[in-house]
């Protein structure tokens, strides 16, 4: 029987079976929590109406994801960290920089529940929020920013495990998460009748026992490594690395969100059908996104521990090999998905109009995703190895800024579906090119380990 240390070494044994055993828990879940969001909006629209619906999904969910997702990104920073010292097997170290990791996105939390509590109406008129769903939003956010600590707190505790080689536990956590959610969601919005704040109680609610499960895995004795009321506290020399490595992935979580933003506008002009099936596209799409982060974040993990091990052999075989497993995956999947899109669609809208505008930008999108593998595999091994900012700095100006330059100029003189839709295919394949070319020069491979520092 293997020991635990076995389990979670990265740095040992078949690189292909240990990236693709240690990738699939964290497949599984972000599909999980892709169902789960379906679920959860289903319970909204029908139980709750449109307008809740709009409240909790409109630009609630952009401020979320623009405020949440720069912290929540953040976690990669420490994940790095810690990898790098359990790879290079520095136990006391390890346990040090677990508890900054924990203390520190614990204050980040409180810090964004008391901003995002009190900016809550701002921000929402800022963005326009029609007064018929500004109230809900309102309180739906309000109660949303109370759990927010808890949510940083429980990604990163899920990222540290994560770094230490243990995919399966966050991942049997988030879908009792989960369930635990949609129950609740149903019995404070079905049998209770709370509404909008059911919904909002149900997340937070879900998210305290996530936590609390998490928290007592990292907690438990006989481990490598354990998380203790001793080591938790602020300490300069990982607060320094987990900032450095971090920071850049937050920004360019918020650089990501921004262009997004941008483009909706060019997705207005196009008229409600291109609008309805925009979003439909992504409802059906965000499976593929969601197994291209979770390689992504397996290759990082997997290439911290290696690196900080002094293992370059095989961080040049994960190069290898996760290119290989996620080219397959991709096109695998984008074929699942043509195959399957038109009686898919015709599950989630009766409405012929917008089951044929959504194929057709699945067309634009989805033969093409294979010029995205290069970016999340290349992306994540230098992440891994601790060069996070020329990665960032590249993806910002070939997705994020070639994206908004492309609306404002080609889309502005197209005005047509074709011509939005290139935006993504071709920002993908600039950015592949370019990251390509900085990766064979190889200069990041003679970065210094994080535990040389």
């Amino acid at each position: 029987m293997k020991s635990a240390r076995e389990k979670t070494n990265l740095t040992e044994g078949s690189v292909w079976k240990k990236l693709l055993i240690f990738f699939l828990p964290i497949a599984a879940g972000t599909i999980i929590q892709q169902l789960y969001n379906a679920v959860d909006g289903l319970i909204v629209g029908r139980f709750v109406g449109t307008n809740a619906l709009a409240a909790v999904g409109g630009s609630s969910a952009q401020i979320i994801n623009v405020l949440v997702g720069f912290f929540v990104a953040m976690t990669a920073g420490a994940s790095v960290v810690i990898g790098q010292i359990y790879g290079a097997g520095r136990r006391e170290d390890l346990n040090r920089a677990i508890g900054n990791a924990v203390t520190v996105m614990g204050l980040f939390g409180i810090a964004l529940m008391v901003l995002g509590f009190a900016a809550s109406p701002a921000l929402l008129r800022l963005l326009n929020t029609p007064e018929e769903t500004l109230e809900g939003a309102v309180l739906y956010l309000r109660i949303y920013f109370i759990g927010v600590p808890f949510l940083m707190i429980l990604n990163m505790e899920s990222s540290i495990l994560r770094a230490l080689g243990d995919s399966f536990h966050p991942f049997l956590f988030m879908v009792a998460g989960c369930v635990l959610n949609i129950v609740m969601d149903a019995v404070f919005v079905i049998v209770f009748g709370w509404g909008i704040a059911g919904v909002a109680v149900a997340t937070v609610a879900a998210q305290v026992v996530n936590t609390a499960l998490l928290t007592r895995q990292l907690t438990r004795k006989g481990q490598e490594y354990r998380l203790t009321f001793r080591e938790l506290g602020v300490k300069g020399v990982y607060l320094a690395n987990m900032l450095r490595l971090g920071v850049p992935a937050g920004l360019q979580s918020s650089m990501y969100s921004v262009s997004n933003m941008i483009i909706q506008v060019g997705v207005n002009s196009l008229g409600t059908v291109v609008v309805a099936s925009w979003a439909m596209s992504g409802k059906t799409d965000g499976f593929y996104w969601a197994i291209s982060n979770a390689m992504g974040a397996a290759i990082t993990s997997f290439i911290a521990q290696n690196y900080g091990a002094g293992r370059t052999d095989r961080v040049r075989q994960c190069v290898k090999q996760g290119l290989i497993m996620h080219l397959v995956i991709t096109v695998a999947v984008s074929a699942a998905l043509m195959l399957t899109a038109i009686p898919a669609l015709r599950l989630l809208t009766p409405d012929e109009a917008v089951v044929e505008t959504t194929y057709l930008i699945m067309a634009y999108f989805v033969p093409f995703y294979f010029t995205w593998v290069l970016v999340e595999v290349l992306s994540a091994v230098l992440r891994g190895a601790g060069d996070a900012v020329y990665p960032v700095v590249i993806i910002g100006i070939g997705v994020c800024l070639f994206r908004v330059i492309w609306i404002l100029t080609v889309f502005s003189y197209f005005g047509t579906l074709l011509s939005l839709c290139l935006s993504y295919t071709v920002s993908w394949t600039i950015t592949s090119i370019a990251l390509v070319i900085y990766y064979r020069k190889g200069g990041w491979m003679n970065r210094r380990r994080i535990v040389d520092r």
